[in-house]
């Protein structure tokens, strides 16, 4: 049985927006400036600590690991309420899903999205009952780039190695799936502070379109 697994922010969503506007709330009540969407584009996939880091660091200030761990319940409280605003499936990626079941694949997503607010992005995206598993940031004693939360994607959603592509948008991702020996694909339009073909996936998409043949090439028995 093939089994595509997908990363969620950068990758499926675009969800820069909404993490964005709450960094800047947390930010407003500490007194700082706000900060423009474009520039934290990418480090939107590295979590709420890195992107209230680098708003500090934008306003010229340096933070530390006690102030960080102090805001997170403001910033996820925050953004529990606002998550679905204006994020959105990426262009094509409900045709690319709806595809791959036409054709036998099951899904799964692997985030490291926790997962207090994994579960509910997919519902309020009316996607969630597509995914055979749904392995989240907190859901093994590792995140990715660890190989366990995939491999336990992978288990948990029946597929095997062998059969199983990784689709993502980050290092994390793809170091993810080369610890646990699974082919990639990187889109190149999610959240990758460097370029991602220097990051050297198995095959880079621009649109959810390429995507099914990408994995064919992968993947060309299944």
């Amino acid at each position: 049985m093939p089994l595509a697994v997908f990363d969620l922010d950068g990758t499926l969503v675009s969800s820069a927006e909404d993490l964005i506007s709450t960094l800047n709330y947390v930010l407003k009540t500490e007194g700082l400036e706000e900060v423009e969407v474009a520039p934290f584009r990418p480090w939107v996939g590295f979590g709420a600590k890195k992107l209230m880091e680098k708003g500090f660091a934008a306003n010229g200030l340096e933070t530390t690991a006690e102030k960080l761990d102090a805001l997170l319940p403001k910033f996820l409280d925050h953004y529990e309420q606002h998550m679905a605003v204006k994020t959105r499936l990426f262009d094509g990626a409900r045709p690319a899903l709806d595809d791959l079941i036409a054709h036998d694949w099951t899904l799964a997503v692997c985030t490291n999205k926790s997962t207090r607010l994994t579960g509910p992005l997919l519902e309020k995206l009316e996607i969630e009952h597509l995914f055979a598993a749904v392995v989240a940031g907190d859901t093994y004693a590792n995140a990715k780039p660890h190989a366990e939360p995939l491999l336990g994607a992978i288990q948990t959603a029946g597929g095997t190695i062998e059969t199983s592509v990784m689709v993502g948008d980050t290092s994390t991702d793809i170091n993810a799936a080369r610890a646990a020996d699974v082919p990639v694909i990187a889109v190149d339009f999610g959240y990758s502070p460097v370029p991602i073909q220097d990051l050297k996936p198995d095959h880079i998409i621009s649109h959810f379109d390429e995507l099914f043949g990408a994995i064919k090439t992968l993947l060309p028995e299944q």
